[in-house]
């Protein structure tokens, strides 16, 4: 395709996030060159994972299921089932799916280390590597559209942590030339893109802030047997009080004082994270435990922006998106800490919360058929810009 097209074309967004609950997908029009896309979603729903494959997920990215034959035929299965979440938004349209002229999937991260870190009990160090999962080639060949995939690994084959993505989409639909904003996704992770007002593609920042819900979706899965995933609205950890004594421990964690750029995942805020500093507790109120971990998550944000964004760029608004967009108790505590903001939702802007990041990588799945450069390197400290992804077709 050319840089220039203009003509309007279907595109699908599929990602998995760090929860790994199930499958976002997002069918688009989109419009415009692939540099200064407009963007209308058509459809978007999200498939759950079974219970059994959401375990197996959970197992491999703790390390504890990890033969190769494993993660092979869970790569394969995860191929069979995102390509049905793409079927599935399609079918609901009313269009064929060889209509789509690309199709953009995230897949599932199992692992993901974006720096060289030391390896404990060993004297070398683990060099930065990333693992997507869900195979392109099957949802090509179900769909009959071209699929773009595996993302990450380019970027840091350049230098860089292969995350966060977004923010060149977020620079790509959000940018305003009188007003600077922060957009924040609150996924499993939290991260921001610092967007200053009449921004170009080097003005903008962005990093990982540390755990959205991944701690607190964590919590509820543990006092609740399984019963239930998250805690709707935050109705729970309203009821609670915040640890001090716990907080300021969580606060000394390595990862909130490093310069960005960084990314986070299950590696730092996963099972060990919640074991060590949660649940080893044994005392401890559940609703505080959840008050406590809403607090890490919303102290964090504006712990960064107030080290890293405000003494270098004025910020007007902060638009927020993901899941923890519905969590009310921790919209109510950013706006408290952050009086000077207007805190509005990505919806306002034509991208609702929950579709945010499959439609993102619809259109990061764009610019890579057209030859574009899909990553910001000041965010993800890559030393240039690189076209992103694999791509497979039917």
């Amino acid at each position: 395709m050319k840089t220039k097209d203009r003509r309007p074309r279907l595109a699908v967004g599929l990602i998995s996030g760090t929860s790994m609950d199930g499958i976002d997908a997002a069918l688009v029009r989109l419009s415009g060159s692939a540099d200064q896309p407009r963007v209308r979603l058509l459809v978007f729903d999200t498939l759950p994972y079974l219970r059994e494959v959401k375990e197996w997920l959970m197992g491999v990215a703790a390390g504890e299921l990890t033969s190769a034959g494993g993660v092979s035929r869970l790569n394969f299965l995860l191929g069979e089932l995102f390509a049905n979440a793409a079927l599935g938004v399609c079918r609901d349209a009313h269009v064929s799916p060889r209509s789509v002229s690309v199709i953009g999937s995230h897949g599932q991260t199992v692992f993901h280390q974006g720096r060289l870190e030391l390896i404990p009990g060993h004297s070398e160090a683990a060099a930065p590597s990333t693992l997507q999962i869900a195979e392109p080639a099957v949802i090509a060949e179900r769909t009959g559209a071209p699929v773009v995939a595996d993302f990450r690994t380019a970027d840091m084959a350049a230098g860089g942590q292969g995350a966060p993505l977004v923010p060149m989409v977020d620079y790509l639909l959000l940018r305003d030339a009188r007003k600077g904003t922060v957009a924040l996704n609150i996924g499993g992770i939290a991260n921001v893109t610092v967007i200053p007002a009449k921004a170009k593609p080097p003005d903008v920042t962005g990093f990982d802030t540390g755990p959205g819900n991944m701690v607190s979706d964590a919590l509820v899965r543990h006092f609740t047997g399984g019963r239930e995933h998250y805690d709707a609205g935050g109705r729970a950890a309203a009821r609670g009080r915040v640890n001090e004594a716990v907080l300021a421990e969580l606060l000394r964690h390595p990862f909130f004082s490093g310069a960005p750029p960084k990314s986070a995942g299950r590696e730092q805020f996963g099972r060990y994270f919640v074991e060590s500093y949660f649940l080893s507790r044994r005392r401890a109120r559940f609703e505080d435990m959840l008050r406590t971990s809403l607090e890490l998550t919303a102290r964090t944000i504006v712990d960064a922006l107030a080290r890293y964004v405000f003494p270098e760029t004025r910020v007007d608004r902060l638009i927020v998106s993901g899941g923890g967009a519905h969590n009310r108790t921790l919209l109510k505590r950013l706006a408290e800490l952050l009086p000077r903001l207007t805190v509005e939702l990505s919806d306002q802007y034509g991208l609702p919360v929950d579709a945010k990041e499959a439609i993102a990588f619809a259109i990061l799945a764009d610019r890579t058929l057209h030859g574009l450069p899909g990553n910001l390197p000041r965010v993800t400290g890559a030393r240039r810009g690189v076209v992103l992804g694999k791509i497979a077709r039917p």
